[in-house]
């Protein structure tokens, strides 16, 4: 070999030693694109939270409170008819003014007139067929000469009992004078159960009113 030759050779191989390895670049490489990969992820881990972090909260939803129901007590059961008892009897209440006892009393003695009490119960038939005798004009126009009391002896036991000169049947009719006492001798013409007026004909009840009004020496 010539000293050329050798020189050539030399610088051969001295390039040879001096370029790099090709596994070295790719290594070099792939390091380089992990990095950009991992900047890349933090870069948009930064961006998100940031985005989180400008949102306002959205505001709280108003929470509406739908008032309780108003409950209503149920509607009392209609009472009877005008003129009518709670058992269907009709006093003829419109044409009839009926008092109370103790309100009856005092209006006697206030307008100086008779009263004539009747005893009654919800339960009594013969009350019911009593109480049809009061529709007779002829008792509705004697009616107006007398201050009239109804009372129920079950829910004033007191006053019933006051007036039981010979039992406590019902019906039972009686008059007092003005002054509030009884007339013992007015009554229907019976032996026994002698307030006890008949309960069909009102021809009865009228002998009973037109005896306690000449008792007292009233004009019929």
């Amino acid at each position: 070999m010539t000293k050329d030759q050798g020189k050539r050779g030399g610088r051969g191989r001295k390039k040879g030693k001096e370029a790099p390895a090709k596994g070295s670049w790719g290594s070099l490489a792939a390091a380089i694109g992990a990095v950009a990969m991992l900047g890349a992820l933090l870069y948009g881990s930064f961006k998100a939270e940031d985005r989180t972090a400008s949102v306002s909260p959205e505001p709280a939803t108003a929470v509406t409170t739908t008032p309780p129901a108003v409950t209503t007590a149920p509607a009392p059961a209609p009472g009877p008819p005008p003129g009518k008892g709670a058992n269907g009897e009709n006093w003829n209440d419109a044409q009839i003014a009926w008092q109370s006892y103790e309100a009856g009393i005092t209006r006697a003695k206030a307008e100086n007139k008779p009263v004539c009490l009747v005893f009654y119960t919800a339960w009594c038939p013969h009350c019911r067929n009593y109480a049809n005798v009061f529709q007779d004009p002829r008792v509705v126009a004697r009616a107006k000469d007398f201050v009239m009391v109804r009372v129920n002896p079950d829910d004033e036991s007191a006053i019933g009992d006051k007036y039981a000169p010979d039992g406590s049947y019902v019906p039972r009719t009686f008059f007092l004078a003005p002054d509030g006492a009884l007339m013992t001798d007015v009554h229907a013409p019976r032996p026994k159960f002698q307030h006890f007026y008949d309960e069909n004909d009102p021809s009865s009840l009228l002998g009973g009113m037109d005896a306690a009004l000449r008792k007292l020496a009233r004009p019929m």
